[in-house]
């Protein structure tokens, strides 16, 4: 991650060429094309960071004939409505998981099947690959255009106020809370589960009060949540993979002259995979901070989960759901699964 301080600032202009500084001006006019961009992460976020860093990159590299706006931390609405924004042109680029665009398109939720993926090899090797591009171009048929690369949302973990879950024998009868998303509440029933759908600002009171006894969350969410507070134990379990799709208005994109597409596309690229990369050492901090505000963690053992899984008929449902052609993809990069 990049700080910027006073002092940085004036030792990077002072070592600077003239004829750099000369050429500043230009690029702080007003430019000529202003690209907004909204998203539901705080500024503070790695993926903000690296998006203005892109911003900055596009500046530069058109001679300030573009500008990136960035509207974080819900500032223009919530997911559903920056989806609606962003599909009839009223902002240019949004970065919605991908739970949240398979509302549009349900292919685009296939990265969320449960304990799909052993690690991030097989994570970018699908969705950087020919999955990737079958669920890009599916998102095409709604007017929208996702980038190449997705960016990190992290991987999902269990975490408890009771009983250690190291098996899929530890999930019978659980109360366990998850979002509102149909993969997610097939995937815990199918466990033996007992899920609960509640918005996350119920969650923590109702872990307090044992409306529920588990949830589950990736590391980031837990800690800014202060879960830790009323939870026991973390499983790292990975059960679900979760990313943001990078896309713009179909017709806005399709609109840029192609120079400019390019240097917008290679920017925006290049920033996600710097973010994965800021994710992966989050999620490490992250970990060791949780561990010393006295959450334990332990391994679980996923081979048992997918076993279950698998006799209870929730791979094949799933395939069906999303077609043999989609199925096929992902088990190209990550194994046989159903």
């Amino acid at each position: 991650m990049t700080n910027f301080t006073r002092r940085t600032v004036l030792r990077t202009l002072a070592a600077a060429p003239a004829a750099s500084l000369i050429a500043m001006p230009h690029i702080a006019r007003a430019a000529e094309i202003e690209l907004k961009y909204g998203n539901n992460l705080p500024l503070s976020h790695p993926l903000n960071i690296r998006a203005q860093e892109a911003a900055e990159r596009v500046a530069k590299e058109t001679n300030g004939r573009v500008e990136i706006k960035i509207f974080p931390n819900n500032q223009l609405g919530g997911d559903t409505d920056m989806l609606s924004q962003v599909r009839n042109g009223g902002i240019t680029f949004f970065t919605p998981s991908a739970l949240v665009i398979a509302t549009l398109v349900p292919v685009a939720a296939i990265n969320a099947v449960g304990f799909a993926f052993a690690d991030y090899d097989q994570v970018w090797k699908a969705m950087d690959g020919k999955l990737g591009a079958h669920v890009r171009e599916a998102i095409s048929k709604v007017n929208l255009y996702a980038f190449e690369k997705m960016w990190d949302n992290g991987f999902r973990q269990m975490t408890t106020s009771g009983k250690a879950i190291e098996t899929a024998k530890e999930m019978a009868g659980l109360k366990i809370r998850v979002p509102v998303s149909p993969l997610s509440i097939s995937m815990f029933k199918a466990l033996d589960a007992a899920p609960a759908s509640l918005q996350f600002s119920e969650v923590y009171t109702a872990l307090q009060t044992k409306v529920v006894d588990a949830q589950e969350n990736p590391l980031p969410i837990i800690q800014v949540a202060k879960l830790f507070e009323v939870q026991k134990s973390c499983a790292i379990s990975n059960h679900i993979w979760d990313g943001f799709w990078f896309i713009a208005n179909g017709r806005a994109w399709r609109g840029l002259p192609a120079d400019i597409q390019k240097i917008v596309a290679g920017a925006i690229n290049d920033a996600g995979v710097a973010q994965r990369g800021d994710i992966k050492k989050l999620n490490e901090t992250v970990q060791a901070d949780l561990q010393s505000k006295g959450l334990a963690f332990n391994k679980t053992d996923p081979d048992s989960f997918r076993a279950k899984l698998r006799e209870a008929g929730f791979y094949k449902e799933w395939q069906e759901r999303f077609g043999k052609d989609a199925w096929s993809l992902l088990e190209d990069a990550v194994g046989k699964l159903a």
